[in-house]
């Protein structure tokens, strides 16, 4: 099951990141997992949010620039090695991760981790097969 992940490009400025979470928090949108990638001049925010339409519309209604993504978010065993029998079966399946990065909070006694794929729809079947579990919607409201 995939996930939307919605990308807010940011001027890398004192208390932009602020506004962002401080719009979302009075939007009653609360923030499941996030990553910020910056360069000097501007960040991308990555956020896996409990309302992503809604934070979607907030966004355009506050003229700020964002785009969803499709994301597969996985159950990882929070153990050594965990992690690296996960990328095994996509290797194993020629399925490229573009870039990844971790929940916030635990979900259960696993860790989660959150992947952007070239072809999210074969990750998410090869992920299944292999016995991995997929995260859906329902569990991110539901944390």
């Amino acid at each position: 099951m995939k996930l939307t992940q919605i990308s807010v490009f940011l001027e890398n400025r004192k208390g932009r990141l602020y506004e962002i979470c401080s719009k979302l928090g009075h939007s009653g949108i609360n923030i499941r997992a996030l990553t910020i990638a910056e360069t000097e001049t501007f960040g991308v925010l990555r956020l896996i949010v409990d309302k992503p339409d809604a934070a979607v519309k907030m966004f355009q209604q506050n003229t700020i620039t964002a785009n969803r993504t499709e994301v597969v978010a996985v159950e990882v065993p929070d153990k050594p090695g965990g992690l690296a029998d996960v990328l095994k079966v996509l290797t194993d399946a020629d399925v490229n991760v573009e870039y990844m990065y971790g929940f916030m909070e635990k979900f259960s006694d696993k860790a989660l981790m959150v992947f952007r794929f070239d072809d999210p729809e074969k990750a998410a079947a090869v992920l299944a097969l292999a016995g991995v579990n997929v995260v859906t919607r329902k569990d991110i409201q539901g944390l």
